[in-house]
């Protein structure tokens, strides 16, 4: 009969042999690598755009083009709007010579809440219900001569209530036509990352920048409604060169519309 120590030297001979015929194994055997991802053929497909419709620099004079739903589901247009190749973002660029609508003398690829699944353009009033918009978004580049860029408003009748209003590195939170109602940061560079959020009750504005409440905005109306892009503010007037190399533009990451 073999000794104990016979057997457990045996046992250990075995373990050790186990062992390296896995080691051998997993050495032979190619490393298994996961497909990559596929390219995302629509914004659609990054952000929920079922209650939006888009104004695009694009068309003839004073008539921008606009895609409304259920075309905007399946659409994308290079370099004006179009996803990000890692399909984690919208870009929304604008040139300086682009086509402008009848009441503005600045182009915009930019988001317009709608209803009803794309159908009825929105109204709401500030002093019924609550009315929310959450972005996440980044200004990524500014005109030239006047690097002026709005990435996300509220918008009453026909004008602007308030906007996130970037002007090269300063960072505004604006009240009607008070430009500069309210500093959010002085040195803000493109690129980076921010929560923009507005919400509207009881007559009022709140505004919120990374989640802290930066200004509260006096509004009683009731025709209101959100948009979100890049809405720039330059044109072949006061900016140069004036072709489509010189821009604004504005990437989204995420976009949210609440009323209750």
């Amino acid at each position: 009969m073999p000794s104990t120590r016979t057997l457990v030297l045996a046992g250990i001979t075995a373990a050790v042999s186990t062992a390296a015929l896995t080691l051998s194994a997993q050495a032979d055997t190619p490393p298994s690598y996961k497909p990559a991802a596929a390219r995302c053929a629509y914004p659609s497909e990054v952000l929920d755009l079922t209650n939006w419709k888009l104004t695009l620099p694009t068309g003839e004079d004073e008539d921008p083009t606009e895609i409304t739903q259920p075309e905007l589901a399946t659409f994308s247009t290079d370099p004006w709007f179009r996803s990000d190749a890692a399909c984690d973002a919208v870009r929304f660029r604008a040139a300086v010579n682009g086509v402008t609508t009848g009441g503005s003398s600045y182009p915009r690829a930019e988001l317009r809440e709608m209803t009803n699944g794309g159908e009825d353009e929105a109204e709401w009033s500030t002093t019924d219900g609550t009315h929310t918009l959450v972005v996440t978004e980044a200004f990524m580049e500014l005109p030239e001569e006047k690097p002026h860029l709005v990435g996300a408003q509220v918008h009453g009748g026909d004008d602007d209530v308030t906007v996130f209003r970037l002007e090269g590195s300063k960072l505004y939170v604006t009240e009607g036509d008070d430009r500069h109602h309210h500093l959010v940061t002085d040195d803000y560079e493109p690129g980076t990352e921010f929560e923009a959020k507005f919400v509207a009750k009881d007559g009022k504005i709140d505004v919120y920048y990374n989640g802290e409440l930066e200004t509260t905005i006096e509004h009683d109306g009731d025709t209101n409604y959100f948009k979100a892009g890049a809405y720039t503010q330059a044109n072949c007037d006061n900016s140069d060169p004036c072709d489509k190399g010189n821009h604004g533009e504005v990437r989204i990451s995420a976009i949210k519309v609440t009323h209750s």
